[in-house]
C-alpha cells in the first residue's frame, strides 16, 4: 500500500484528501505544519508527499529541502501560489510536480499515479548526479528522451506524453518549467542555450556540439 503524507494548514483540505485517498486504498498521514510534517515523515517514511507551500511555521520550500536531505519520495506541491518563480523555487528545491489551487481531485490522483510510476516507491531510484549537478528523476527522464533523439525536433505533446504520461498532453507549463530547470543546470548560458533548443510553437530538440557529430 502506498503511504502518502499530506501537509496543509487548511483543515478542510486535510480532511477531504484523507477521505479521498483512504477510499482509494492509500495509507494516509497528515500534518498541518512544516515541523509536524518533518517529524511525521521521519517516523513513518512516505512513498509520496503532497505539500502546501504556505505553512504557518516553515515555508514549504524549507520542508522540501528537509525531506530531500534523506528521502527520494516524490513531492507534489499543492499551493495557492501561482507565480512562476514560486514554482521554479519549489522545483529547484526538489519537488517533482506543482499543482495550483483550486484543484481537481482526479487531476491530483492522476499526477500521484504518474509520480509513483516515474520514481517507484521511496528509495528505489537515486537522484542522478552529473559531476556536481543533481537532476531529479523527472529532469533526468526529460533529458534522456531528448538525448535519445539528437537533432530531432520533439513536439511538446510527444515529450509530455512520454515523460509525464498520456493525461498530460496539454500540461505545457510543466514542460517549460522543467526545460528551464535543465538549462539552468546544464547550459553555460541558459539564456542562450547551445544544446537544449526551443523551436517556438513546435517543441524542443537536443542539438549536439559539432565534435559530438564527428
Amino acid at each position: 500500500m502506498t503511504r502518502v503524507l499530506v501537509v496543509d494548514d487548511e483543515p478542510q483540505i486535510l480532511r477531504a484528501l484523507r477521505i479521498n485517498l483512504r477510499v482509494r486504498e492509500y495509507q494516509v498521514d497528515v500534518a498541518a505544519t512544516g515541523t509536524e510534517a518533518l517529524a511525521t515523515a521521519a517516523r513513518h517514511p512516505p512513498d509520496l508527499v503532497i505539500l502546501d507551500l504556505g505553512l504557518p511555521d516553515l515555508d514549504g520550500v524549507e520542508v522540501i529541502q528537509g525531506l530531500r536531505g534523506w528521502t527520494k519520495a516524490p513531492i507534489i506541491v499543492l499551493s495557492g501560489r501561482a507565480d512562476s518563480m514560486d514554482k521554479v523555487e519549489a522545483l529547484d528545491a526538489g519537488a517533482d510536480d506543482y499543482i495550483t489551487k483550486p484543484f481537481g481531485v482526479e487531476e491530483l490522483l492522476a499526477r500521484m499515479r504518474a509520480a509513483v510510476r516515474r520514481t517507484g516507491t521511496a528509495g528505489d531510484q537515486p537522484r542522478v548526479r552529473l559531476g556536481d549537478i543533481r537532476l531529479t528523476p523527472t529532469e533526468w527522464h526529460l533529458l534522456e528522451v531528448l538525448l535519445r533523439n539528437p537533432g530531432k525536433l520533439l513536439s511538446r505533446t510527444q515529450l509530455l506524453t512520454e515523460v509525464w504520461g498520456p493525461g498530460y498532453a496539454d500540461a505545457t507549463g510543466n514542460l517549460r518549467l522543467y526545460m528551464a530547470q535543465l538549462r539552468r543546470k546544464l547550459e553555460p548560458d541558459p539564456a542562450r542555450p547551445r544544446w537544449l533548443i526551443t523551436e517556438p510553437g513546435m517543441g524542443y530538440r537536443y542539438q549536439p556540439s559539432p565534435d559530438e557529430d564527428a
